[in-house]
């Protein structure tokens, strides 16, 4: 298949989901959970047995939270909301209790908006310091032109990925910048397998015109790529089936991410490299 003569189709594509996801972004913005808007944190002790589902069910029903998350680890459960206030805390304590037996406050906290922003400045240094370094160690480790071009298709990866979660307006919390960061180790994983070998293919066959060489690397690795990208999406299909509702948004973004992330690599890092070459040479 000819990947490097039909780049423009690719880059065409890319720019229809791209472009969408940015106006969102200006326009709508995102879905901000708790961890970046604020809220309460509230503890409590309870019977294992009990689904954490049943129990997000039953603070639903007060309708005091607008956005509620409960995560579970054995008798403790973790549920954050919207900030609330004493009484609205004692409100949530109560329908516990009256519903469960032996429940128990163990603390209630509050998340201020300002951690939620210095938090969001963190996520956002983390990733840009992230992609710093892997364009370091790769021109380091290959040369300068693979890093850019490994950088940008990380970057397309991170844009789309923002950009669908903007448009459907998903929640955006603290498991969105896991995965974030979790899609940009898995893509560049996959771009360094294409490049190592068209690297060694540039050694073996010097005088093959570079479009054919990048064609032929790509196919050569093409079938790892798709076989890897399946066997990860088997358990994330079967978490986002079965995991309920406190990762479902960690899993949809790794779902697209890791999908989009094969497409990048393959369809998007080698033209772009390819592209970066072609200007050193006639410079």
């Amino acid at each position: 298949m000819q990947f490097i003569e039909k780049r423009k189709w690719f880059y065409i594509l890319s720019m229809l989901v791209i472009i969408p996801g940015i106006v969102s972004m200006f326009i709508q913005g995102f879905n901000l959970g708790i961890d970046f808007t604020g809220g309460s944190m509230l503890r409590y002790k309870m019977d294992a047995s009990i689904p954490d589902n049943e129990v997000r069910a039953t603070l639903e029903d007060l309708k005091i939270a607008k956005e509620i998350s409960v995560q579970k680890s054995d008798q403790e459960f973790y549920i954050r909301t919207n900030e609330l206030d004493q009484v609205q805390t004692q409100q949530v304590t109560e329908a516990l209790q009256s519903k469960y037996q032996n429940v128990e406050l163990l603390s209630a906290e509050s998340v201020g908006a300002t951690i939620g922003s210095e938090l969001a400045q963190n996520a956002i240094m983390a990733i840009v310091i992230a992609l710093i370094l892997m364009m370091i160690y790769i021109t380091f480790r290959f040369e300068w032109q693979f890093g850019v071009a490994a950088v940008l298709s990380l970057v397309h990866v991170v844009l789309i990925v923002c950009g669908v979660f903007s448009l459907f307006q998903w929640e955006v919390n603290s498991h969105f910048i896991a995965a974030i960061l979790t899609i940009i180790g898995y893509s560049i994983n996959d771009t360094i397998v294409i490049f190592d070998r068209i690297r060694e293919n540039l050694r073996m066959k010097r005088k093959e015109p570079l479009p054919n060489l990048l064609n032929r690397s790509i196919m050569q690795t093409l079938n790892r790529s798709i076989n890897t990208v399946l066997t990860v999406l088997m358990p994330l299909i079967t978490l986002l089936i079965f995991g309920g509702g406190t990762i479902k948004y960690f899993v949809m973004a790794l779902l697209v991410g890791f999908l989009v992330g094969m497409y990048s690599s393959i369809c998007i890092a080698s033209p772009l490299y390819y592209q970066i070459k072609q200007r050193e040479v006639r410079r």
